[in-house]
């Protein structure tokens, strides 16, 4: 590697990053480096065979016609697994997709109570999935009370809000540990206030939650209804704000779809930046899992990491599998394999139906009948929507095996009673062939892609 080599790939990693998205440059892009070109082929270094593998598939046209435009001639491209040296590197840093964490590295300091010390925005993978979201609670972090206030992200259950909220915690304590920080539930903040009302000590809740630098909320759908939470919150909100405190929230879904939430309430919520987490793609379930790899001190290879990534959408649920596969493997004394990561969540497939999710119940199901998803969650009662949110109702709880309850929160907070009517008017329907039929034809869109639920 020499120097005519390093200016030539900085203007090539140049035009590349006005062409990519920010997240796939610093994922992809910002540590490689051009280790020779000869004969008419450009030998690049990338420190990971994730990393090539997302090269050549995706940008392998992108970074062929960049090269050729700076050389003149037309290069072959092939890719070297190889960690560079930091002199070699410049200013470039590891990208958040594969982040990596040494052996005994400690990733924040862990005194915050109920955040845990690993979730950083270190040990956060990032992709076009989530990447407004990492951007945007990076730069809160940076300057909490100053930007995005408040920061509110609503995504699906397993995309990982909770990891990027006590990010922040952890980021915030780390520039500033005399900063005063709160990271509670709405579960948590509502049992506060009846505890407060019960022992007529309001004044401590209230001194508590309102002399903060950073207050953080999760899963403030759960307010919907509880309206004395509520009027606390609100209360506390616009003293925080007042105050210049940050404060950041998360949902399920945005502001103006939680059902039995005061006007007053969803507005605030709305005031800040409002933005969503996306289901994790395919390649970032990949890099998930090769983070997690080494927190366990597993190297784990691609080709596992691929076999595991294929069975959830959940981020969450792919840390348990892993575990299990990890589990599996000590207990036989054997490596983790691709063939010992399919034997065993092939079995646990025949004994858990984790592979079929709500978020992804309710797509199907509007994919069929040719509605949006807002609307099944809405209030809207023509017919049409009626009958596929009803079917929701009955596969929800048919075929996933959720409670009533959680049923009716999933589909734009409903009553309980709602639910049970749904499911039943479904139930008697299917003695009908045609109906029996229609629902046969939803439930393949399932089969083609986890199995027969």
């Amino acid at each position: 590697m020499n120097e005519e080599n390093n200016i030539l790939w900085k203007k090539v990693l140049g035009e590349i990053e006005t062409e990519v998205s920010r997240a796939n440059f610093l994922t992809l892009f910002k540590t490689t480096v051009l280790l020779s070109l000869e004969n008419g082929i450009a030998s690049i270094a990338a420190p990971s065979t994730m990393i090539i593998d997302l090269l050549q598939k995706r940008f392998y046209t992108v970074i062929k016609k960049t090269v050729d435009k700076y050389t003149k001639i037309d290069t072959k491209i092939i890719f070297i697994p190889k960690i560079i040296n930091k002199e070699f590197r410049g200013s470039m840093t590891v990208a958040p997709l594969l982040a990596q964490i040494e052996k005994n590295q400690t990733p924040a300091v862990g005194h915050l109570p109920r955040v845990r010390a690993d979730y950083t925005f270190q040990t956060l993978a990032v992709s076009s999935s989530n990447q407004l979201a990492f951007v945007s609670a990076t730069t809160v972090a940076k300057k909490p009370g100053l930007a995005y206030n408040p920061l509110f992200i609503y995504g699906p259950v397993g995309v990982g809000k909770t990891h990027l909220m006590q990010a922040i915690a952890n980021e915030v304590y780390k520039n500033d540990p005399d900063k005063k920080i709160i990271y509670t539930t709405s579960e948590e903040f509502t049992n506060e206030v009846v505890e407060a009302i019960r022992n007529n000590d309001t004044a401590r809740m209230k001194r508590k939650f309102r002399n903060v630098n950073l207050l953080i909320v999760d899963d403030v759908q759960f307010f919907a209804g509880k309206d004395r939470a509520q009027e606390e919150l609100f209360h506390t909100f616009n003293i925080l704000i007042d105050a210049g405190a940050q404060i950041v929230l998360s949902s399920d879904r945005p502001p103006s779809e939680i059902k039995k939430l005061e006007k007053r309430l969803s507005s605030r919520f709305a005031g800040g930046l409002t933005v969503d987490i996306e289901v994790a793609d395919f390649e970032l379930r990949c890099a998930i899992l090769l983070i997690k790899a080494k927190k366990y001190n597993l190297d784990l290879s691609i080709e596992t990491a691929k076999k595991i990534a294929e069975r959830t959408h959940d981020s969450r649920e792919l840390e348990g599998l892993l575990l299990k596969t990890i589990t599996v493997a000590t207990n036989r004394g054997t490596a983790v394999t691709p063939e010992l990561a399919e034997n065993v969540l092939n079995k646990g497939m025949v004994e858990e139906k984790k592979f079929l999710r709500p978020d992804e119940v309710i797509k199907n199901i509007c994919s069929f009948y040719n509605i949006k998803e807002t609307l099944i969650k809405g209030p809207k009662r023509d017919s049409r929507l009626v009958k596929a949110r009803q079917i929701a109702m009955f596969i929800l709880k048919q075929d996933l095996l959720l409670s009533f309850v959680e049923i009716g929160n999933i589909l734009g907070g409903r009553d309980h009673t709602t639910i049970i009517y749904g499911v039943r008017k479904i139930e008697g329907l299917l003695l009908d062939k045609n109906f029996s039929k229609e629902i046969m034809g939803i439930k393949s869109l399932f089969q083609k892609r986890w199995g027969t639920p």
